[in-house]
């Protein structure tokens, strides 16, 4: 019961994390990428990572809804979360702005480190290991020190 109640609670954190950055990345397609890329200088950020922003908000967005590459997306949204937060919140203090910011940066934190396999296409797909748990066994070993 313990495993269920733990993966629906990471798909509804999913869902509205996915979904709040595709809303924020819609925002800024449909508001002008170039205007949102016109602000980034004055806080010290080249421009062209406003349209990187906006397309991983948007993409990722609709990626962690739909569950695929839930965690690569969850630690890009971290990412962005924690540049939005030193970059343009900090100085208005945490209940001046930055609180949203730091539950949103949480969330990305917590599929990061957890995924979330339920009603996930990541759960449908083969799963891809980067590193191999196999153990060497002590006899072969012995020539690697």
């Amino acid at each position: 019961m313990m495993k269920n109640t733990q993966e629906i609670g990471s798909l509804l954190l999913r869902l509205i994390l996915g979904f709040t950055f595709f809303m924020h990345g819609l925002d800024k397609f449909q508001g002008g990428v170039e205007n949102v890329a016109a602000g980034f200088p004055a806080m010290g950020l080249p421009s062209f990572l406003a349209y990187i922003v906006a397309t991983i908000e948007l993409v990722g967005g609709i990626a962690l809804i739909l569950g695929f590459g839930t965690r690569i997306f969850a630690g890009l949204m971290a990412c962005i979360m924690l540049g939005a937060i030193l970059f343009v919140k900090l100085d208005s203090g945490f209940l001046g702005g930055f609180e949203f910011d730091v539950a949103l940066l949480i969330i990305a934190i917590q599929l990061l480190l957890n995924g979330s396999s339920l009603l996930a296409l990541d759960s449908k797909l083969p799963q891809i290991k980067l590193f191999s748990t196999q153990t060497i066994p002590d006899d072969t070993r012995k020539g690697i020190n």
